[in-house]
């Protein structure tokens, strides 16, 4: 996958964070209404793609255990691709965990962000001066079929570059988004230092053995309304990982494999001033609410990789799959000196 079409795929991801409602909708009125419902609901709506996005972005940060010589580097483009289990791509509505929502119908299982179509209607009933507040909404559906394999993809660019003590320090980066009401960037940094060089002689063997540590971070806004800009959905994703690496490493392949812990950290908020309408003893009216959604995810995981590597002159073509709560699928292309 190329990086125009990655980067189109996880802007499509993007767009998707504006749950296919806009500013001025009864949907969306309705929907925010409904106060820590509304949290509530879209934490299980959209906690698949944001959990997807935080396993994905802890992978493909190396291609090998061995380090670089002083000065020696490698350029990457890679893609990894979070894959969706199918247990995450619907939920149960447990009428019982919402004070204000029901569901219209017999059908409680609706699909997350990262499943189908949802066919349907959420029901809101406030009580408000012996009376109710009442509204509707349809659940927005999902991205799911229009991905491949159902996978969360986040392409980005990686530089690793040798320094002493026999330690790479590598960047990565996403050229920044700024399109179709969306703008995003990210970026990250690791470090990788080779254990082999307190062994003695054992270090002159083609295995290598290291520790890596890796942080990225993720911001993404998205404009809700075309007319008031300062109605922004703001995502945030951060993610760490720490892993010990070996690999065997011949002058044609290279095989190689890391164990470790995956931890993120995701803030979703629905920024800005909204007007919501609604019906009270037969009237339509309507009121101003700010800044009404605010969702926290955290996310943490053993992490197992295994990975094989073809060593070209001057390029390394490479691919992983990493075992973990969303198993978690790399490949890439890096030119190499030293």
């Amino acid at each position: 996958m190329t990086m125009k079409k990655t980067k189109k795929t996880l802007l499509m991801l993007c767009c998707s964070l504006g749950i296919s409602l806009n500013a001025h909708s009864q949907d969306l009125g309705s929907l925010l209404m409904a106060g820590d419902d509304a949290n509530l609901l879209l934490s299980n709506y959209l906690t698949p793609l944001v959990e997807g996005m935080s396993y994905s972005l802890n992978n493909g940060w190396y291609h090998t255990a061995k380090t670089h010589k002083k000065l020696g580097f490698d350029i990457s483009l890679l893609a990894n691709v979070a894959l969706v289990p199918n247990s995450a791509k619907s939920f149960l509505f447990e009428e019982g965990d919402y004070q204000y929502l029901s569901v219209s119908g017999n059908n409680k299982n609706l699909n997350t962000v990262m499943g189908t179509a949802n066919n349907s209607t959420i029901n809101v009933q406030i009580p408000e001066a012996g009376d109710y507040k009442v509204g509707s909404f349809r659940m927005p559906g999902g991205i799911g079929d229009e991905l491949p394999t159902s996978g969360i993809p986040t392409p980005m660019l990686q530089a690793s570059v040798g320094i002493p003590f026999s330690t790479d320090i590598s960047l990565r980066y996403l050229p920044g988004i700024n399109t179709k009401g969306v703008t995003g960037n990210l970026m990250g940094i690791g470090i990788k230092h080779n254990l082999l060089q307190y062994m003695g002689p054992i270090d002159k063997l083609p295995l290598n053995l290291a520790l890596f540590a890796g942080y990225t971070s993720m911001d993404v806004q998205y404009t809700v309304s075309e007319t008031h800009r300062d109605q922004l959905l703001d995502f945030r994703v951060q993610t760490y990982t720490v892993q010990a690496l070996v690999s065997l490493d011949l002058p044609l392949i290279a095989v190689y494999g890391g164990i470790g812990l995956d931890r993120g950290s995701a803030a979703l908020q629905l920024k800005g001033a909204y007007v919501l309408a609604y019906s009270l003893e037969g009237v339509n009216l309507t009121e101003t609410v700010t800044d009404p959604i605010d969702m926290r995810i955290k996310t943490h995981d053993l992490t197992t990789t295994l990975g094989a590597r073809l060593n070209l002159p001057f390029f390394k073509i490479y691919g992983a799959y990493s075992m973990k709560q969303y198993n978690t699928l790399t490949a890439g292309v890096a030119f190499s000196v030293r």
